[in-house]
């Protein structure tokens, strides 16, 4: 996983689809169905680690920007 859309492109082989509108929120929602595909031993720790380290990544840059204005 390179990019937040191999992300939704994981999550899809769950069957989860995420799509609320809002930037920020959809990368809170993956984050949380990350975790709790985790937790639940589905993914390996390697996935988790990648796509949670990307997502908060993406997450920061969306909260500078907003900051900034």
């Amino acid at each position: 996983m390179k990019t937040i859309y191999d992300i939704q492109q994981f999550l899809k082989q769950f069957g989860t689809i995420i799509y609320v509108g809002d930037r920020l929120g959809d990368l809170e929602l993956m984050e949380a169905e990350i975790k709790d595909l985790y937790q639940a031993q589905l993914i390996e720790p390697k996935d988790y680690q990648t796509a949670v380290l990307l997502l908060r990544h993406e997450i920061q840059i969306l909260k500078e920007k907003s900051n900034q204005r």
